[in-house]
């Protein structure tokens, strides 16, 4: 079993709730979100926002992600695992989403690729209204290039409307 052990990053003034599925093990190394460094989650949010989220360093990001009133987490709490494989993933628990939203001002949720979205909505139908599917920003998502997740990801500015 291996147990979620990042902090969210939400702030009161959070508006949009970006959740992944589980952190990668270089995250969990990293003790941070989306830290392999193929993942263009980073990347995404520079493309974005015009911000440089890609080369700031943990603290920077935090920063940035509360500027832009944006909370990140994960739904899975603990699970089963292979690597960093969400195709492996056997969800043991989930983390209490509806207690962040309740604690903020969140808006909207997204959701990080089709793992997290199928979690998500097992687990938390009641919120489905808040939340909004996108494609993966994992690099095993080789279908999408980064502009492809531009397109996709685009309008989470005018979610957080800075």
């Amino acid at each position: 079993m291996i147990k979620h052990t990042l902090k969210p990053i939400i702030y009161e003034t959070s508006r949009v709730l970006i959740l992944g599925s589980f952190p990668s093990v270089k995250s969990r190394e990293k003790n941070f979100f989306y830290m392999h460094p193929s993942n263009r989650f980073w990347d995404l949010l520079t493309l974005i926002f015009k911000d440089d989220f890609k080369s700031a360093s943990i603290d920077q990001k935090i920063k940035l992600l509360k500027t832009y009133h944006i909370a990140l987490f994960d739904v899975v709490k603990e699970c089963e695992l292979m690597g960093s494989s969400d195709a492996s993933m056997e969800v043991l628990s989930v983390h209490d989403i509806p207690r962040f939203i309740q604690e903020s001002n969140i808006q909207s949720i997204i959701l990080n690729g089709r793992k997290a979205e199928s979690i998500f909505l097992q687990y938390f139908p009641s919120l489905k209204h808040l939340a909004s599917y996108k494609p993966s920003t994992s690099a095993a998502n080789a279908r999408y290039r980064l502009n492809d997740l531009y397109h996709a990801w685009k309008d989470l500015a005018h979610l957080v409307e800075v």
